[in-house]
């Protein structure tokens, strides 16, 4: 008896060790945490590139057992996020998790649900939304460019993900590059609104989804060229108001006129 409630204690203290590293790993933002980050950071990207180069790949062999092993991958990610958390309530809330479960079911049946599959560009999103990303940033003395950045993300992420829908909804049928490659430039020239015309999509479906780009990709590209173009800010939120965004050399907070003393390079 005695013997069994210190195995019980043992392992439960195990546990709650594993629990507090995984969690570690997921939040943290020292050394230890983000060399684990780092590394889930370059499975991540392989993952993405096997997304966006998989309309090559498919009519080989190994396409299917690299699917398969990532979406053991994936389940097991949901499973360590899952304990880390210690609810599955709040786990459930985050929006990453359902696009996972997508991504993992269109993982498992590649042929029965191939016109979801674009949903697995949103991968590249969790990159960015990373504690690591804004670290690696930091560290190369571009953390100013870290809303250029994240806009250029959003792009992407966007890019991809109409690439994908357009490419499984009304190319899938063409082998090789040349369905992915026709997806693909239908997409950037509406988002820019270019619009060549010598590629349209047919009938309503097709009509709805280019509006649809139009409108979200021209929001999209116009936020990323503000991002470039406006003055630059450092975020330091004032002790009165709350303003978060103020000019480099600001002395005072323009919304309340609160004395600020905003750390600097001597620069």
């Amino acid at each position: 008896m005695i013997f069994t409630t210190k195995t019980r204690r043992s392992v439960s203290s195990r546990l709650e060790i594993l629990q507090m590293k995984l969690r570690r790993i997921e939040r943290g933002r020292d050394t230890w945490a983000l060399r684990w980050q780092a590394v889930l950071a370059v499975i991540d990207v392989s993952i993405i590139s096997f997304f966006i180069f998989g309309p090559f790949l498919r009519s080989g062999p190994s396409y299917l057992i690299i699917d398969y092993m990532i979406a053991v991958w994936i389940l097991a990610e949901l499973f360590a996020r899952a304990f880390a958390t210690g609810s599955l309530g709040a786990l459930l809330k985050r929006p990453m998790t359902w696009i996972d479960l997508v991504i993992l079911a269109t993982l498992l049946f590649p042929n029965a649900l191939f016109n979801f599959a674009f949903l697995r560009a949103m991968r590249l999103w969790a990159v960015g939304e990373s504690p690591l990303f804004a670290v690696i940033l930091k560290r190369l003395g571009c953390h100013h460019y870290k809303d250029v950045a994240r806009a250029s993300l959003n792009f992407l992420v966007f890019l991809f993900m109409v690439t994908g829908f357009v490419y499984t909804t009304f190319f899938y049928h063409q082998s090789g590059l040349v369905g992915f490659i026709d997806a693909l430039y239908f997409t950037v020239a509406t988002m820019t609104t270019t619009g060549f015309g010598d590629i349209t999509l047919p009938g309503p479906l097709g009509k709805l989804t280019s509006v649809v780009t139009m409108i979200v990709g021209i929001s999209l590209f116009v936020r990323l060229a503000q991002s470039i173009v406006r003055p630059r800010k450092v975020l330091f939120p004032c002790g009165k108001c709350g303003l978060q965004r103020h000019e480099v050399d600001a002395v005072h907070c323009k919304a309340c006129g609160h004395l600020l003393n905003i750390p600097n390079n001597n620069d």
